[in-house]
């Protein structure tokens, strides 16, 4: 695909996959609008601190706002939607919001792109929506178990991208990233956690040592949003995104505190725990489908991804409340 005769749109355009997706949009020579969440003090984000910020249009908006989305969708030929609300624990308090975002704010993307007749939307999916893992490796037609009220929103918004493809053949294509990490992700995320606890900390606070997780470098993601847009043979396609490979909580904390070099102790936070039936026990991803129909697969070993983050940390620990559990 020629990106440079490209308008493209990422909702969600701050945030951790989205700042380095806007990125290398950049990169490839889209003109590229970055849709923020409006907020008073006019802060861009994580684009605040991109390099390429003066490149990007960003736009403040809201997903719940359908005339400022409108504005934002018109003239656009690429549709990325990764807005959404995300944090698996504040779901469980406040499960009517993620309804809204994830479900409501994703009908109307799907809505505009149709009535604007966009070229490609792609819409951002989870491994959450597995649940935990029923055979593995996981591959698209696992079942979808709503385990957490983040997750069940997030199988609402898969099915209304599905839905709109089946009605009114629109050309959305859904990926499914399995935990992505690297810089610029904040502490709800377990990878940042172990790190800024063990780069200043004797002891870290976790939840579960034992459940396993699928972890994909965010610049391998990032790739696979725009090779999944260069591709016409998933359009109405599910695609997981993911490594294939799964490494325990515990095991996880343990490489990154041998990384860092330091002696620290692991102390298991009932407070960080998650109700027992919510928890995903096990995630590994078959991305056998990703590779076939778009050649994708992951650049970044775990060591490596972790040494870059775990940079990135060090540079930016100001960022990080360490003695808080942050939601």
């Amino acid at each position: 695909m020629d990106w440079s005769n490209k308008t493209v749109l990422v909702t969600g355009g701050g945030g951790f996959i989205g700042s380095h997706l806007c990125e290398r949009l950049i990169q490839k020579g889209a003109n590229v609008r970055a849709l923020v969440l409006y907020n008073s003090a006019g802060s861009n984000d994580w684009l605040d601190h991109s390099p390429y910020l003066k490149d990007i249009d960003v736009t403040l908006g809201d997903l719940l706002d359908r005339d400022s989305m409108s504005k934002t969708v018109k003239g656009v030929d690429v549709i990325f939607h990764l807005g959404a609300l995300i944090a698996i624990p504040y779901s469980y308090s406040s499960p009517q919001s993620y309804v809204q975002i994830n479900v409501q704010g994703t009908l109307n993307v799907l809505q505009l792109a149709r009535d604007y007749n966009v070229s490609r939307v792609i819409h951002t999916s989870t491994s959450e929506v597995y649940g935990s893992a029923q055979f593995v490796p996981i591959n698209e037609e696992h079942p979808l178990v709503g385990q957490s009220p983040y997750s069940a929103s997030k199988i609402g918004a898969d099915m209304m991208a599905e839905s709109f493809y089946r009605s009114f053949e629109l050309p959305v294509s859904t990926i499914r990233p399995f935990n992505t990490y690297g810089p610029r992700q904040s502490a709800r995320a377990i990878i940042p956690t172990v790190i800024s606890q063990a780069l200043k900390k004797d002891q870290i606070k976790l939840g579960s040592l034992v459940p396993t997780r699928d972890l994909t470098f965010v610049h391998d993601t990032a790739d696979g949003f725009i090779q999944m847009a260069e591709c016409d043979n998933v359009i109405g396609e599910t695609i997981n995104l993911g490594v294939g490979k799964e490494i325990s909580i515990g095991e996880l904390a343990q490489k990154i505190i041998k990384l860092i070099g330091r002696d620290v102790e692991i102390l298991c936070d009932e407070e960080r725990l998650r109700p027992k039936a919510s928890e995903v026990e096990r995630l590994c991803s078959d991305n056998r489908k990703a590779f076939e129909l778009m050649n994708w697969q992951p650049s970044h070993s775990l060591d490596q991804g972790l040494e870059l983050t775990i940079q990135w940390v060090q540079e930016n620990i100001e960022k990080f409340k360490i003695d808080q559990y942050t939601v």
